[in-house]
């Protein structure tokens, strides 16, 4: 049976805000949930960008049941991928086995802050190819051994995770094309997307993904008033049609913002659905049930709307997709 998350979405909220949301979306029956990872907002509208590690920890501490994951982190250029595995293993110590770590090549909106330059997407598919292979090590060095590592890219030196969780942290990696999905299919636990593809599920069981878990995510836009969550989701989200090869290059919110300029209310009501209307939600979020996926993250749109969201999905939305 397909499952359903909640996703916190950094660039929207406020901390603070973000961890009663993930208690109350607990608390309504929600599966799992995801946790964005950003260094800024993909737009100024958006308005927020906290530490996504920290609110992980304060969501651990104020829930019980529902599982955590990153969606996704990089590990390649804002974090050395030793330090991802020690945030990964404390959060999964913290959260009592329920944290999953989503890993992907990154954007340049969040990665060049560091100044470091932004590498070519061949170079961004090793480097994080490699920052797997280093959280690996670490992971599953024997209890009390150091890990020394030099490698292309990255460097180890004696470095032990001295607390981990009992049960390794799984981890995914998130896909857009053939060569992602080979990366996913060799070396992660599960795949992350966020387009109902089916043939990426296809290039991942080649690649040796066949019975792992795929972890989806759409972004809906709730509000009584239909016309409001069609603006909201203008607003908000325009960027969301732009394709990954464009929105992994760009650098700033700006640069999101003039590139989403033609981009009119029926290009996103394409795939986000908007209003009250559940079948309409439904209809959407069921093109990732058909496409394979196993699990379906949720992100409605507007920090401050949540708390109409959230139990109109107990009452409403999850009850209607629990029966597809």
């Amino acid at each position: 049976m397909t499952e359903f998350g909640y996703t916190m979405m950094c660039e929207q909220s406020a901390p603070d805000a973000l961890v009663h949301d993930i208690r109350r979306a607990e608390a309504a029956g929600f599966d799992f949930s995801q946790i964005s990872d950003h260094f800024q907002p993909w737009l100024a509208e958006q308005g927020h960008s906290p530490y996504a590690w920290s609110v992980l920890g304060a969501a651990a501490a104020v829930t019980e049941r529902i599982g955590l994951m990153t969606y996704v982190t990089c590990p390649t250029i804002r974090y050395h991928p030793a330090v991802v595995a020690q945030k990964a293993a404390t959060v999964g110590i913290l959260s009592g086995g329920r944290f999953r770590l989503g890993l992907g090549a990154g954007e340049n909106l969040n990665e060049h802050v560091v100044g470091e330059g932004w590498p070519a997407v061949g170079a961004r598919h090793s480097m994080l190819s490699e920052a797997i292979d280093v959280i690996d090590a670490l992971f599953d060095a024997p209890e009390g051994e150091a890990v020394s590592w030099h490698g292309d890219y990255f460097d180890l030196e004696t470095a032990r995770l001295w607390d981990r969780p009992e049960s390794r942290v799984e981890i995914g990696v998130a896909v857009s094309g053939e060569e992602s999905c080979r990366l996913a299919g060799r070396k992660a636990d599960f795949m992350v997307a966020v387009q109902p593809e089916a043939e990426l599920g296809e290039m991942f069981d080649a690649a040796g993904g066949i019975g792992k878990g795929r972890v989806g995510q759409i972004a809906v836009s709730y509000d009584e008033d239909r016309d409001a969550a069609v603006g909201r989701a203008h607003e908000q989200f325009r960027w969301f049609g732009l394709g990954w090869k464009v929105m992994a290059d760009l650098p700033n919110p700006d640069s999101f913002d003039a590139a989403s300029q033609f981009v009119g209310d029926e290009d996103v009501t394409d795939s986000i659905p908007c209003g009250p209307d559940v079948e309409e939600h439904v209809a959407k979020i069921k093109r990732f049930v058909d496409a394979g996926f196993t699990e379906i993250g949720l992100v409605q749109i507007g920090g401050e709307h949540q708390k109409n969201f959230i139990p109109w999905a107990e009452h409403e939305l999850l009850p209607a997709l629990r029966e597809l």
